[in-house]
């Protein structure tokens, strides 16, 4: 596998995308920082990985299930009560888009 390596150039145009301004130096220490990342990636990389099943959880989770019901409804006028605005029990809020 290719060594990746990001030059100076590559991490002022990134600095340039991403609006920042950066120095001469500040460039120099982001490549050493950027080059020391991908090295890692690439050690990574280098694992085999090929027979191991991908995974959500580390132990093996169930998802509890319960029945589908719909609680608290029918009851327009006790939902809103503490609401100081409404109308025809809707909660009413303030415009914040012109």
């Amino acid at each position: 596998m290719a060594k990746t390596q990001i030059d100076e150039a590559t991490v002022k145009r990134i600095a340039h995308l991403a609006r920042l301004r950066i120095s001469a130096q500040e460039a120099q220490n982001l490549k050493r920082e950027l080059n020391g990342i991908l090295a890692w990636v690439e050690e990574l990389n280098a694992i085999p990985t090929g027979d191991v099943e991908p995974l959500t959880h580390a132990g093996a989770a169930q998802l509890r299930m319960r029945t589908d019901v719909v609680t608290d409804g029918g009851r327009p006028v006790d939902i809103v009560r503490n609401a100081p605005k409404t109308e025809d029990h809707f909660f009413l809020v303030p415009k914040v888009i012109e």
